[in-house]
C-alpha cells in the first residue's frame, strides 16, 4: 500500500477520488485500497450475517456494518478508515456520512497488501482510538488474532478450526472453518 506522496491530506481528499477509487487516511496520509478477492467478500458476508443475526435474537441494539462505512476516528478530518466489519453499539456515532468516533468492534479480513497495516498502523491506530475488540483474519495462514481492548487483555492466536468467542458478546462463538467450507 504506497503513500501517494509525503503531503499531509485531510477528509476532503478521501472526497474527491474518481469514483470507483478507494483510500484511507490516517494522520494525514494516504493508503490506497486493492479491491478484495472472492474469499475475503464470502468471509465479510458470513461474518456480517452471524453477527447481526447473534444481536437480533439477544435484543441487541449495536449494528454490524460491512465496508465501505466511513469511520472517522477521531474528532479530526485526518483520520478516514473503512473497516471490512464495524460494530457500533452507541447508535449516537452513526450519521449518514458514517461512524464519527471508534466502533466497539472491528474485523480486518487481511490480504497481502493489508498486512502491514492490519497488524500495524490499524492496530495501533485503532487500540488508541478507543475501539474494545479488534479482530485480524489471515486466510493465508487461517489464523485470527483477537485483541481485547477494552479489558486489556493479551492478544490470543486462534486457527480456523477453533471456536472464538467475542469479547463484547460472550455468548457469541465462531468457527472459521465452518464459514469457508
Amino acid at each position: 500500500m504506497p503513500l501517494l506522496s509525503s503531503d499531509t491530506y485531510t477528509t476532503d481528499y478521501i472526497y474527491a477520488l474518481p469514483q470507483g477509487r478507494r483510500a484511507e487516511l490516517i494522520d494525514g496520509r494516504i493508503y490506497d485500497m486493492a479491491p478484495p478477492n472472492l474469499l475475503h467478500q464470502e468471509l465479510v458476508s458470513e461474518l456480517i450475517y452471524l453477527i447481526r443475526d447473534h444481536i437480533r435474537k439477544h435484543g441487541g441494539s449495536c449494528r454490524a456494518l460491512a465496508a465501505p462505512l466511513a469511520v472517522f476516528l477521531n474528532a479530526d478530518d485526518k483520520n478516514y478508515v473503512e473497516p471490512d466489519i464495524s460494530v457500533i453499539c452507541d447508535k449516537d456515532r452513526l450519521d449518514e456520512k458514517g461512524c464519527h468516533g471508534a466502533p466497539d468492534w472491528i474485523i480486518e479480513i487481511v490480504s497481502p497488501s493489508t498486512q502491514q497495516m492490519d497488524y500495524g498502523i490499524k492496530l495501533f491506530k485503532y487500540r488508541t482510538a478507543g475501539v474494545r475488540e479488534y479482530w485480524i483474519v489471515n486466510p493465508a495462514t487461517q489464523t485470527v488474532n483477537v485483541f481485547d481492548f477494552e479489558h486489556e487483555k493479551m492478544t490470543c492466536q486462534y486457527g480456523f478450526d477453533d471456536e472464538i468467542r467475542s469479547c463484547i458478546f460472550h455468548d457469541l462463538i465462531i468457527r472459521f472453518a465452518d464459514l469457508t467450507e
